[in-house]
């Protein structure tokens, strides 16, 4: 599927907070913790955990949220399909990386070992 200027704003426009808050049920519904999902968070990102509290408290969009992190440069190894998307081909950066999140999480719930979705 490819990514249309509309599907691409509003990637960019989402609260970080909400989906925030469906990351944490998801990795919780399947035996994994918080802090599993902030270690890999912290990978993407280089948030810590007050940096990522404070941006969840001043409710970015993911377009800020992306754009103040630090991306780690083994990012561009998360490959693969998520939400019907293929994520090497996305060309919007933000969605990519909305995208490189989301692909985290799924390894993280689908039980995967920390070494393997960190890209170690």
């Amino acid at each position: 599927m490819k990514a249309t200027a509309k599907h691409n704003e509003q990637m960019t426009k989402m609260i970080f907070a909400t989906v925030y808050l469906h990351y944490v049920n998801k990795v919780e519904g399947k035996g994994r913790t918080k802090d599993e999902l902030h270690q890999v968070i912290e990978w993407l990102t280089g948030y810590k955990l007050d940096q990522l509290q404070n941006l969840i408290e001043e409710k970015v969009t993911f377009e800020d949220f992306f754009n103040r992190a630090e991306l780690n440069p083994n990012a561009v190894k998360i490959t693969g399909m998520i939400c019907g998307y293929r994520i090497e081909d996305l060309e919007n950066p933000i969605t990519r990386q909305v995208r490189y999140l989301d692909k985290l999480v799924d390894e993280l719930a689908k039980e995967k070992k920390m070494d393997k979705i960190l890209r170690t």
